[in-house]
């Protein structure tokens, strides 16, 4: 699937659930698009990447970069 996304998700996204920033982005056929806080992203991603046609982004890994600068 070729679209015209983002290349990464910003703080401005949030999630489709509960309103959270959003770190997977699931973009469905057609153009549709589904945004998850990664809470929700696990929840989902397993049913998600069994569908055809799917472009999953996940940038969870992002909140542990964060938290790791915060110590330093």
């Amino acid at each position: 699937m070729n679209g015209t996304l983002a290349p990464e998700l910003t703080v401005a996204d949030r999630c489709d659930r509960c309103g959270a920033q959003a770190f997977v982005r699931a973009r469905l056929a057609g153009g549709f698009e589904l945004l998850f806080c990664a809470h929700h992203g696990r929840e989902h991603l397993e049913k998600l990447r069994d569908l055809d046609d799917i472009e999953i982004t996940d940038e969870s890994h992002k909140l542990h970069a964060d938290s790791e600068s915060e110590s330093v």
